[in-house]
């Protein structure tokens, strides 16, 4: 059986010399592209310049405060109250979490109703607000409701300004962490869930071994940024008399008056903590999310295909 060939269509010369010749391809020339660079570099250089040749930094006295012990001491209260925020709010926010998917009315409701609380109050105003919770509430009393008081103890007494910091920061935080878990478990497809309860698995361990392997990708992201963003409010407890960095190099300047260099110190480690928080954020990211994207973009399966 003898094949009949296909003629190709033949190009006209006049149709020939319109098609693009792939071969002599040349980048072509974008001169805005060129100028909106060189004037961005050129501002970046600018702004350079101005900070380090600006004398009123006085850069030998930020040089002299960078590593103060006083200055030091209030960076560990920063870090610390940072950490205890984040548990706080991560432990409760799981908590009210759970509350919120659960189909038990009351505990939905109570998650719902405390998410919305602490997203509507300022970090600010509820900091004041616990600092003079004494006010309001001059006993702390643990007992059966309308019942029995086991234990009291003065206000004054417990919410002491640390407590005080810890509990509105970390209040703060679990209602937004609430939102991130949450989603994060929403986003495990429910046909997985029903493949782990039919191989007899419990809650326990398909929330272990199944949900939350998938869902961390969804969720360290988000709080990477929440870390990030706990680490600068806590400058805000400088008004409830904490000592962290900024109530710190605030007592150093009411003395000195040395206002600007101090808060460049301030601002430097400010911006070092954040970037190594950043860098951390990448890699857990990058852990978590082995298996599902490479770094260019396409997923491991399709890359290893290649």
């Amino acid at each position: 059986m003898s094949q009949q060939s296909i003629p190709l269509p033949l190009a006209s010369a006049h149709g020939a010399a319109a098609l693009p010749d792939v071969a002599r391809a040349e980048k072509q020339w974008h001169p805005w592209r060129w100028a909106l660079s060189i004037f961005v570099t050129l501002l970046v250089l600018r702004f350079f310049m101005l900070v380090a040749t600006n004398q009123n930094l006085q850069w030998p006295v930020v040089a002299n405060y960078m590593f103060n012990p006083v200055v030091l001491r209030g960076l560990g209260m920063t870090l610390w109250l940072t950490v205890l925020a984040m548990v706080v709010g991560f432990v409760l926010g799981t908590a009210l979490a759970l509350f919120r998917m659960s189909t038990i009315a009351p505990l939905s409701y109570f998650a719902l109703g405390f998410t919305w609380l602490f997203r509507s109050v300022p970090t600010l105003v509820l900091l004041i607000f616990l600092y003079n919770i004494s006010i309001l509430i001059p006993t702390v009393e643990i007992g059966i409701p309308f019942g029995p008081v086991f234990w009291s103890e003065r206000t004054n007494d417990l919410v002491t300004p640390f407590v005080a910091a810890t509990i509105g920061l970390g209040f703060h935080k679990a209602a937004y962490m609430s939102e991130i878990i949450r989603a994060g478990l929403l986003s495990v497809d429910d046909g997985q869930k029903q493949a782990a309860t039919s191989l007899g698995m419990s809650p326990a361990t398909m929330l272990r071994r199944v949900i939350l392997p998938q869902a961390m990708r969804v969720i360290i992201p988000p709080t990477g940024s929440e870390i990030i963003s706990t680490l600068k409010l806590t400058s805000l407890v400088s008004v409830i008399s904490m000592a962290d960095l900024l109530y710190t190099v605030e007592t150093i300047y009411a003395r000195t008056f040395q206002t600007i260099p101090l808060l460049v110190v301030a601002c430097l480690w400010y911006l070092i903590l954040t970037s190594i928080l950043q860098i951390g954020q990448r890699y857990v990211e990058k852990y978590f999310g082995r298996g599902y994207r490479s770094r260019t973009g396409t997923s491991d399966h399709s890359a290893a295909q290649e």
